[in-house]
């Protein structure tokens, strides 16, 4: 085991998008567990674009990481050495913190990873908090039915993809937006949605195509001009699954790159009864993690749920790649393998 822990630290907050000079590199020794504690060892972490939040100091549903602290995030790995009679050195763990390569831990929220063939990474994306956040959100406030139109944003990134997959599973037509032409023939070829629109193009022509009928269920990662096309084309008593806005975390809030403000008008909410809800799978999502993972793993050895990886090298490598996250650069859900 190496003597010291290499780490990520946030140096200064952001203004607008994130670059290098945000963030410090540096090398500590590394931590001993107390008395309850467990020692993970990092083999993957996960990068995800609610850690944006984190980074301002800001009011928000968690605490701002602070400057000079580790920055923001869930790993899986290996329990190098272990105070805590539910662990021991050896066990397979999902539940690390942060950017860095040793972190002590609690046993709250920390879960072993069944033997099995899927790949460790898996436990960060489609098994992990990005699925959990899929199959919570779409269960709880989606409420897809059969023959219903379900369209969802970013639909080739970690938490769309299971989505769509998801939403075919419950017998409903599933229209996806990705950005790009490759990202899009992967959501119709290999991830077996109905259609899926590039919203460089005339993103209200394509939804008219698409769902001339109307939208029932609208999962939101990305907000700004996506948004505003698909809201005119609810149905009465559609449902909008308020999961992210991609588009807009580096910008004021309700304005785009511009300063010009964004968004739909709200008044149809009322006439046609349509519910906007946002959740954090926090919330009730762990809670679940068994009967959600259990579920999902059904479902992927049936061969009705598949996924894409996007894997950096390298730990030093956690800035540029979060970077081009929030800029879109990934494909499919973006991990860093730490060594």
């Amino acid at each position: 085991m190496p003597e010291t822990n290499l780490q990520i630290l946030l140096k200064r907050r952001p203004v607008g998008a994130p670059v290098p000079e945000d963030f410090e590199i540096v090398e500590t020794t590394t931590p001993e567990p107390a008395e309850g504690q467990v020692l993970v060892r990092a083999r993957f972490l996960s990068l995800d674009p609610y850690m944006r939040g984190r980074m301002a100091d800001v009011k928000s549903y968690a605490k701002p990481v602070a400057l000079g602290a580790v920055m923001e995030g869930q790993t899986a790995g290996e329990v190098v050495a272990s105070r805590h009679p539910d662990f021991k050195a050896g066990d397979i763990v999902l539940g690390g913190y942060g950017w860095q390569r040793f972190s002590v831990v609690g046993p709250e929220r920390l879960f072993k990873v069944p033997a099995g063939s899927l790949p460790l990474s898996t436990s960060l994306g489609v098994l992990g908090m990005p699925g959990l956040t899929a199959w919570t959100g779409l269960e709880d406030i989606g409420q897809p039915k059969v023959g219903e139109t379900v369209v969802v944003s970013a639909a080739s990134g970690a938490v769309g993809q299971v989505v769509g997959q998801i939403a075919k599973i419950r017998g409903c037509k599933v229209v996806g937006i990705a950005g790009g032409q490759k990202k899009c023939d992967f959501v119709v070829k290999e991830l077996g949605f109905d259609a899926c629109l590039d919203h460089h193009g005339d993103l209200d022509a394509q939804l008219d195509a698409a769902a001339p009928e109307g939208i029932d269920v609208y999962w939101e990662n990305v907000g700004g001009k996506v948004q505003a096309a698909v809201f005119p084309r609810f149905r009465d008593f559609g449902r909008m699954v308020m999961c992210g806005m991609i588009a807009q975390y580096n910008e004021a809030p309700g304005a785009d790159a511009a300063g010009a403000p964004v968004g739909p008008n709200l008044g149809p909410v009322v006439r046609k009864r349509l519910r906007i809800q946002g959740f954090i799978v926090s919330d009730s999502g762990w809670s679940r993690y068994g009967t959600f993972r259990a579920e999902m793993e059904g479902w992927i050895a049936a061969g009705r749920l598949r996924w894409r990886e996007d894997v950096v090298d390298g730990l030093r490598n956690a800035p540029g790649a979060f970077i081009g996250l929030l800029k879109g650069d990934n494909f499919g859900k973006l991990v860093v393998r730490v060594d």
